[in-house]
């Protein structure tokens, strides 16, 4: 963990502070210029991540500070926009190029990134296979900052783990393409009309440097059956959220994902 002052008692209390995150198994504050977020077994493995970014000075991920005494990360503040408001942001095709963009400029910062083996991740694996990185993990729009429509930081590493950059790629497209119904784009997703997705998949994969699209429908797809096995592990291990997700039938909802991207191919090749 890099050795940076972490903010005294007192001044923390003399700062103003925002719930940004309320749920029964996450609460994330913000404190002054800083976020304070909970950790987790694997937290060790993703502050090393973090360390790598700040020493070869990838802009976009936040710098960890430290551990307050009540256990939280504490990391850097970034300001813009996030959360809900970047599934807006990627909408059009130059911000959907943006999007991919910063997960290229991602995957080639954490290129030679190579983690102690004794740092275990999320999925439980500890060491990178050849042509693994350490992906993101969570790359959606939700977890992008924006300042107007240029993509600014990069949040939320709990689900950092080794694979090949493809899982980060298929992961992303899913909610770029996005790999959803008509419906659900107009009503949820922002968009003003059904989106071609085809297109979509063409731009994004030009945007982070792809020679072409072949093979992107069915990374997509075995990115999504990968996440409904990781989320049922974490759950049988009792980790929260995924407890409480598969509980709420999430966990079905992913599986319906999945089968509609199977059933849909002729909207997405």
């Amino acid at each position: 963990m890099p050795e940076v002052p972490t903010p005294s008692e007192e001044s923390e209390e003399s700062e103003e502070s925002e719930v940004l995150q309320d749920t029964p198994h996450r609460r994330v504050e913000r404190v002054g210029n800083t976020v304070r977020r909970p950790t987790h077994p694997w937290s060790p493995a993703v502050h090393a991540l973090l360390g790598h970014l700040a020493e070869v000075a990838f802009p976009y991920a936040p710098r960890l500070l430290g551990v307050d005494a009540e256990g939280r990360e504490i990391l850097e503040h970034l300001e813009g926009d996030s959360g809900q408001d970047g599934w807006s942001r990627i909408v059009d095709e130059d911000g959907l190029r943006a999007f991919a963009r910063l997960l290229r400029d991602y995957h080639r910062a954490v290129a030679d990134f190579r983690p102690s083996a004794d740092l275990a991740w999320c999925t439980g694996v500890a060491t990178l296979r050849p042509g693994e990185i350490v992906c993101h993990g969570d790359f959606g729009p939700w977890n992008v900052v924006w300042r107007g429509r240029r993509p600014v930081g990069l949040i939320d590493w709990d689900y950092a783990r080794p694979a090949a950059p493809l899982h980060d790629i298929a992961y992303a497209l899913e909610y770029a393409a996005p790999f959803r119904d008509d419906a659900e784009c107009l009503r949820w997703l922002r968009y003003a009309e059904p989106p071609d997705r085809r297109r979509r998949i063409a731009v994004f994969a030009e945007g982070y440097g792809l020679p072409g699209t072949a093979g992107l429908v069915d990374a997509v797809i075995a990115v999504q059956e990968e996440t409904v096995a990781l989320v049922g592990r974490l759950a049988d291990q009792g980790r929260q959220p995924q407890v409480a997700w598969v509980a709420e039938g999430h966990l079905d909802e992913l599986r319906a994902r999945a089968a509609w991207s199977r059933a849909h191919r002729r909207l997405l090749e």
